[in-house]
């Protein structure tokens, strides 16, 4: 593959890269997202549950203990709907891991063959540059040799 087309292939890559990396940097934001509005949620119901003990230290009737335990469940279901949404959003963070550390992978593959192809290319400049000086001082010294003979 000529090295133009190899260096398309690695920007494409380069920015498939960088796409995957945006995906996975606003997967992981979610997941804090999630993770904070469960830490929120904790946090309202010990809130809750202590200003229940306080009014239940001046008696609580049975239709309002009722509606504070009914309240609590809705808590507590709430709670763990959101530990399913951390949970789907850590799987999705892991999904985007793998996903941009093969496309990494694939980058490096081929910035890596570009890098072998210029390897190659300044090795062969290199011999044709040291033949071409070769030449030259053949050249001179045939030269210099015909020069003392003519002396």
């Amino acid at each position: 593959m000529a090295r133009s087309q190899l260096k398309l292939v690695a920007d494409w890559e380069r920015e498939k890269e960088d796409r995957l990396a945006n995906d996975l940097n606003r997967a992981r934001q979610e997941l804090l997202l999630n993770q904070q509005k469960l830490k929120g949620l904790y946090q309202y119901k010990r809130e809750y549950l202590v200003q229940l003990k306080n009014k239940g230290k001046d008696g609580l009737g049975a239709l309002s203990f009722g509606q504070h335990q009914s309240f609590i469940d809705k808590l507590d279901k709430a709670s763990e709907q959101q530990n399913y949404a951390i949970h789907q959003s850590k799987r999705l963070v892991e999904h985007r891991m793998g996903l941009w550390l093969e496309q990494q992978k694939k980058r490096k593959a081929i910035e890596s063959l570009i890098d072998k192809q210029q390897l190659q290319l300044k090795k062969k400049q290199d011999k044709a540059e040291q033949q071409l000086l070769d030449e030259i001082c053949v050249q001179r010294f045939f030269r210099a040799k015909k020069q003392l003979n003519r002396a």
